[in-house]
């Protein structure tokens, strides 16, 4: 059984078990976070989608910790007028671990 996500305005293929990295969440280490907005659930080849969620159907994680992604560096530069910027980026993540998908 997997279910099609949706958080942080990006699309997550999971199933129970899987661990994930997505947008930052408010919650503390060892919280349950759900989910409803699914979008789609195959359970055992009958797949559901919604339009836009599947009603009654949502995803339930334990959050794993907080954690940062990679710097990711900005540099920008015009040739010939002497303009050099560099800035740096690091997003803040969350990881969770899939508990149980219902539908």
């Amino acid at each position: 059984m997997y279910a099609v996500m949706e958080t942080g305005g990006k699309q997550y293929r999971v199933t129970a078990g899987d661990t994930l990295e997505i947008e930052k969440l408010e919650l503390e280490p060892g919280a349950i976070a759900t989910f409803d907005r699914v979008l789609m659930v195959n359970n055992g080849g009958v797949i559901t989608v919604g339009s836009p969620t599947v009603a009654g159907a949502k995803v339930v994680a334990d959050v794993v910790e907080q954690t940062k992604a990679d710097k990711v560096i900005i540099f920008k530069m015009k040739r010939r007028k002497g303009y050099h910027k560099k800035q740096g980026h690091r997003q803040k993540l969350t990881v969770i671990k899939v508990k149980e998908i219902t539908a």
